[in-house]
């Protein structure tokens, strides 16, 4: 009895075993120096801009004052957001290169302590303390990679990357920005030799505006490796929320405040 009951164990286990390695490999998430930056830049404008295009719409009936006030605010907020970027990049760097050199400085005049410090980490990691400490003897004959073991562990960063442009991600976020802003815009634009109903134009800037924040929900639920219905469903109704607060605040400012544009 005893050897059967080991036997269907046994082939339970290799059973089980085999189910897990004939499961589906995750997808992996999108990679790229620059796909975050064009994504989230686009998201960001689209939101913007329809913004925009909704509380002009509400207090003007003026698809021009749309247009120009569309465009110029686009463009200011291209600039912002690349410069932001740039700043954004630059200051992460240079405080993960200080943390670095402080580190350092830690590793050389406190190398004992800094050691005894990693191995307590890698036991909170579950490792077992032998384990552990020959893990960091080994890391304490590479003096850069024992640096940045610490400041993984106590930190939490990673090294600074040298080869890293802040300035080429400025760039692609204004350029991404400017491309994705303009599509709530397009239908003002398409539409001026076949229309001049203002209505008409609005409705189809909605329209256009959410099918670009569909495709670029995909595109985020890409990278995230999120579900791609749920994530697709909360950027469109982020863009909805966005859309209609700007309205309604345009509406209560023509008919409530009395401003017309």
């Amino acid at each position: 009895m005893d050897e059967r009951g080991d036997n269907k164990n046994t082939t339970s286990l290799l059973h089980s075993g085999d189910i897990e390695r004939k499961s589906e490999r995750p997808k992996e998430p999108w990679r790229g120096e620059y796909v975050k930056s064009i994504v989230y830049g686009g998201l960001d404008a689209i939101i913007t801009c329809f913004s925009l295009i909704s509380s002009i719409s509400a207090t003007t009936s003026s698809s021009g004052n749309v247009l120009v006030l569309g465009f110029a605010n686009l463009v200011a907020d291209a600039i912002s957001m690349g410069f932001g970027d740039i700043v954004s990049a630059s200051s992460e760097r240079d405080v993960t290169m200080e943390e670095r050199r402080v580190t350092e400085w830690d590793v050389l005049n406190s190398r004992e302590n800094e050691q005894r410090d990693l191995v307590r980490y890698y036991q909170s990691l579950g490792m077992d303390y032998n384990d552990a400490t020959a893990v960091v003897n080994i890391f304490t004959k590479y003096n850069d990679i024992l640096v940045d073991q610490r400041m993984a562990a106590d930190k939490g960063m990673l090294p600074a990357d040298q080869e890293k442009k802040p300035w080429k991600n400025g760039l692609v976020t204004f350029a991404s920005f400017m491309v994705f802003g303009s599509i709530p815009l397009l239908s003002f634009i398409i539409l001026i030799p076949f229309t001049d109903n203002d209505s008409v134009k609005f409705v189809s800037a909605c329209l256009v505006s959410s099918l670009g924040l569909a495709l670029l929900g995909v595109a985020r639920a890409r990278i995230a490796g999120q579900n791609m219905m749920l994530t697709t469903g909360v950027t469109l109704f982020s863009g909805v929320i966005a859309g209609a607060a700007a309205y309604l605040v345009g509406w209560l400012l023509k008919h409530v405040a009395g401003i017309e544009g």
